[in-house]
């Protein structure tokens, strides 16, 4: 926020102020009309917000636009909800928050969004201009705040500047990889009118550049010699993949050049499962024989054990919209910034020419590689067809894999029974899954069913929750009763946080695994059916399937409450590094 207050003695931007013009005819347009043109401009059909009365006139101006308000329970919904949405269509994603704790209560979906790199845009109201520093309602410095979780994070200072600086703010959402801005606008400046032609309004399409950079020519002929001649390459398809819509081309490269392929993240669906280059349980493997890897839009983070699981005599590669993870945590053998389509697209043209891409006598790594891929399913089969009660979580993903369609968007929200899941849950197509990211936020879910029933109203949401996750915004399963905004859910109900509790018991003992982790016995299905939803109980494994089809048949909100056993753990949480 600025350190003085406006430098007119009226409201900001207030025609008729000692430094401004004299009375104008001009039609007059008001702070928050002049924000609902510049989300209007950029494509924005919906907002998500709490409400506030810093914050109103934004209202009044998207109605006027035609810009749906959805208006949640709690901020952090729908800051997660902006997040959600603009990781489904492409286009940001906003929230509108109210100042001091409505602003704060949504710094978690900021977050969130930041680590996933996440386009959307918060706007957070700010007491007056006229009261700075006078300890006005609700007053903090939320720039300050945000900035280290943002791309961009301003202080609007006059009303004439206010779509200017919110196209500013789309800008920097979209420069190198993509993420979350800030913008505050203090509550004069938002409900103060200035003429029309005194505020800059950018243009719809003429204020921002391409950010589909190809990356550099010699380093695409590069990258093509060395998977022509690798004999076992492979390649991760992270979740840039789906952010710049790199479907059609990394589809192509793994399929010209007949590589094996393994996707994380927002990646995942970009091979349909049965595909012959889609493979998903050979990972370690595959990074531990490859001769040539090629890592397309994930950082060497935690997920990659920080580039320590990549053979070490392996040619590595990485692809990424953002220089500063390209080498980040681990040496590679070639970097290349930019727009994983284009960078891939025009591989595959580099190498097509050249002996067949090299493709041909990779069949016997493939095959070897399938063989590992069959041996661990085998070894996993018992547990994903267990009958035992309670049920298996390995169960309960297998049935939740085996009732997705085509047109089912997967979420993922929780700890341990999310881990399991990530091993089984495939989905049948790309931009259909979808969970926090590295930041790793309980909670995500039901924001993120809000955001892909209003993006794709078309497609089914299956979601999965821990029940220590849905706790953290549940309640906004009434905004999808209100809003009429059917999916299937499922809790996977061990009364525990059980990720944390096997870490404990590794750590001190079993005599204190049970310390702050021990949920209530809590009958999800009854919740969703109070406010007004679909619900039902299972406990055996056989009424699995059965339940998920009645819940998807009832046409509502679901919850289908799983109670699933809680000295199951997941190998993804055995094998967590903070714990050893």
């Amino acid at each position: 926020m600025p350190d003085g207050t406006s430098s007119t003695s009226g409201a900001p931007g207030t025609p008729g102020t000692p430094d401004g013009p004299g009375p104008s005819t001009t039609p007059t347009l008001s702070g928050g009309h002049l924000v609902a043109k510049a989300l209007k401009a950029e494509g924005v059909d919906v907002v998500y917000t709490l409400c506030g009365g810093h914050i109103i006139d934004i209202y009044d101006g998207c109605v006027d636009e035609g810009i749906e308000v959805v208006d949640v329970r709690h901020e952090q919904v729908a800051a997660h909800a902006a997040d959600g949405y603009a990781r489904l269509t492409g286009r940001p994603g906003v929230a509108v928050v109210t100042a001091g704790p409505g602003t704060t209560d949504a710094v978690t979906g900021v977050a969130n969004a930041y680590r996933a790199e996440s386009p959307m845009l918060l706007i957070g109201g700010q007491g007056a201009l006229s009261q700075h520093k006078m300890g006005s309602l609700q007053d903090l410095p939320h720039v300050d705040m945000m900035a280290p979780i943002t791309k961009f994070a301003a202080t609007v200072p006059d009303t004439t500047r206010v779509a200017d600086l919110v196209s500013m703010a789309f800008r920097e959402c979209y420069h190198g990889a993509p993420g979350p801005s800030f913008l505050e606008i203090p509550r004069d400046v938002l409900d103060a009118k200035v003429p029309a032609d005194r505020a800059r309004i950018p243009a719809a399409g003429r204020y921002r550049a391409s950010t589909r950079s190809g990356g550099d020519p010699d380093d695409i002929e590069a990258l093509a010699d060395l998977l022509v001649h690798a004999e076992k390459p492979a390649v991760l398809l992270g979740s840039q993949v789906w952010t710049s819509r790199a479907t059609d081309a990394a589809v192509e490269l793994v399929r010209t050049l007949n590589v094996p392929a393994y996707m994380n993240g927002a990646g995942r669906g970009t091979l349909p499962p049965g595909d012959p280059h889609h493979f998903q349980l050979s990972r370690r493997h595959a990074f531990t024989e490859a001769d040539v890897i090629v890592i397309v839009g994930t950082p060497f983070d935690f997920r990659m054990g920080y580039g320590k699981r990549l053979s070490p005599t392996a040619k590595v590669v990485q692809i990424d919209l953002d220089y500063r993870t390209v080498g980040k945590n681990r040496d590679i053998d070639l970097g290349l910034v930019g727009d994983p389509g284009r960078i891939l697209a025009a591989v595959t043209d580099a190498a097509s020419g050249r002996i067949n891409g090299g493709a041909a006598r990779r069949k016997e790594w493939l095959d070897e590689l399938r063989a590992v891929e069959a041996k661990a399913l085998a070894k996993r089969l018992p547990q994903l067809r267990s009958d035992a009660s309670p049920i298996h979580p390995y169960r309960l993903v297998s049935e939740i894999n085996d009732f997705l369609t085509e047109d089912s968007i997967y979420i993922g929200d929780g700890g341990d029974i999310v881990t399991f899941s990530g091993q089984v849950v495939q989905p049948k197509s790309p931009g259909h899954w979808m969970d926090p990211g590295p930041l790793g936020t309980l909670g995500v879910g039901i924001p993120f069913v809000l955001a892909a029933k209003q993006a794709r109203p078309d497609k089914e949401v299956v979601a999965l929750f821990g029940d220590g996750a849905f706790s953290l915004t549940g309640w906004d399963f009434e905004t999808l009763v209100r809003y009429d905004l059917p999916f299937v859910g499922v809790v996977g109900n061990n009364s525990s946080m059980n990720q944390i509790r096997y870490g404990q018991a590794q750590k001190y003992g079993a005599a204190r695994e049970r310390v702050g982790n021990t949920l209530g016995d809590v009958p999800y299905d009854r919740f969703a059916r109070m406010l007004g939803g679909y619900g039902e109980e299972v406990r055996d494994p056989a009424d699995i399937g059965p339940a998920l089809r009645r819940a998807r048949e009832s046409g509502k909100p679901s919850l289908v409450n799983v109670w699933v056993d809680p000295d199951a753990y997941a190998p993804g949480t055995m094998n967590q590094t903070m714990y050893k």
